[in-house]
């Protein structure tokens, strides 16, 4: 079955209170911390945009009015850049403010995934469209939300992003038992447990922060009671969809092998800073130098 209907809406859940990150995040949303020179949450609105969604729904709580204003326009700011003639400052200045219409919803109680999904009801209606989690940032070059996006156009249902993790990783995340598909890349999900022990996981797919959905999702979730943690879970929801032959199943799962930043954990965080300033025209010839002769001088300590 092929879904008809075009995609254009992106959803953001933003409502975390980004409590591994404290005392960084008591006055600043997790969302707003920088990743090189841009906050992590605007590369994630940047790929929503390369993948043809410009309608940006952001579901956020309390303290969060720095993401609004990240993506407003800042005309004091911006006449003092003009003034010094500072074309390139201006130029990313408004780049943050032009690159989608942006839309805020509240969630109110803090009541899981599913919950913040289910918000977004109201402004998605009845279009499939795409979930994108903050935590994981994805390499624009490698366009995971375009497949799952081309995938959901072909097959139908709602799609899930899965890579592969090590046993002992498995736990961290939704679980996918997975059955061969007709798409090269892509297995059709027949079964989701959310963060299960090793010795339960049904295989070693674990899903990642992408989802393309489609809008029977909202009542699912309405029915859906508080699962893992007290919360409701979009991996229960998808769980009930995966057994559905057409409104809103089946969910199948695009197996992706790109390059993924992890930024919502401390580490993974700083490794994707470093990755992602190695990579940079700008910075990286630079930072690369200093970083070898920065580990040449620090390993040998640690060693002796």
């Amino acid at each position: 079955m092929t879904s008809m209907l075009p995609i254009t809406k992106a959803v953001i859940p933003a409502a975390g209170l980004g409590t591994r990150f404290l005392p960084a995040t008591k006055a600043t949303p997790k969302e707003m911390l920088p990743v090189v020179d841009r906050p992590a949450i605007q590369y994630v609105v940047e790929e929503a945009v390369a993948a043809g969604l410009p309608d940006v729904l952001m579901v956020t709580g309390r303290n969060k009015r720095p993401l609004e204003d990240h993506f407003d326009r800042a005309y004091e700011l911006e006449e003092a850049l003009a003034n010094k003639g500072d074309e390139e400052r201006l130029r990313m200045v408004r780049e943050s403010s032009e690159l989608a219409a942006i839309h805020y919803v509240r969630q109110g109680d803090p009541k899981g995934l599913g919950h913040a999904v289910l918000c977004a009801a109201p402004h998605v209606a009845d279009q499939p469209f795409a979930v994108l989690l903050g935590d994981d940032l994805i390499d624009p070059r490698d366009p995971l939300l375009t497949q799952m996006i081309d995938v959901q156009r072909q097959l139908g249902g709602s799609v899930v992003a899965l890579i592969e993790v090590p046993a002992e990783q498995v736990h961290m995340y939704g679980c996918a038992a997975v059955a061969p598909a007709d798409l090269d890349g892509v297995v059709r999900v027949t079964d989701l447990v959310e963060k299960p022990a090793a010795q339960d996981a049904p295989s070693n797919y674990a899903v990642i922060g992408r989802y393309v959905l489609d809008p029977a999702i909202f009542e699912v979730l309405r029915r859906t009671p508080p699962g893992r943690g007290g919360e409701i879970q979009l991996t229960d929801a998808l769980k009930t969809l995966a057994q559905r032959e057409g409104d809103g199943g089946p969910v199948h799962g695009v197996l992706f092998k790109g390059r993924r930043y992890d930024t919502g954990d401390r580490a993974d965080y700083l490794r994707a800073v470093v990755r992602l300033a190695c990579e940079r025209e700008d910075l990286g010839p630079g930072f690369r130098s200093w970083l070898r002769e920065f580990v040449e001088q620090e390993i040998p300590r640690e060693t002796v």
